[in-house]
C-alpha cells in the first residue's frame, strides 16, 4: 500500500508529519523521545498543548492523535518491560 499526501509519496512517519503539518513543525513536540525525563516530558506536553490551541481543526486533530498514539506506545513499552 502506498500513501500520498497531495502529490507527494510518503515513505516514513516523519515525512507524513511534515507533509500533514507543513514544514517547520517539530513532530517530537507531540510524540516525545524515548529518553526524555519525566520533567522534560511535562514541559514538552505543556508546550504541545499551547501549540494545539493555535492549530486549525485538521492539524489540531492530527497532532492530538500523535500525542495519544505516543502515550499508548509508552504505556505498552512500560508494561512489556514489567
Amino acid at each position: 500500500m502506498k500513501l500520498y499526501v497531495g502529490a507527494q509519496r510518503v515513505l516514513t512517519a516523519r515525512e507524513l508529519v511534515e507533509l500533514a503539518f507543513g514544514y517547520g513543525i517539530d513532530a517530537e513536540l507531540f510524540t516525545g523521545t524515548e529518553d526524555e525525563s519525566a520533567e522534560d516530558r511535562m514541559a514538552r506536553l505543556d508546550v504541545a498543548r499551547e501549540v494545539l490551541r493555535d492549530l486549525d481543526g485538521p492539524a489540531a486533530r492530527f497532532a492530538s492523535g500523535l500525542m495519544r498514539t505516543a502515550e499508548r506506545r509508552r504505556v505498552l513499552t512500560w508494561k512489556a518491560a514489567a
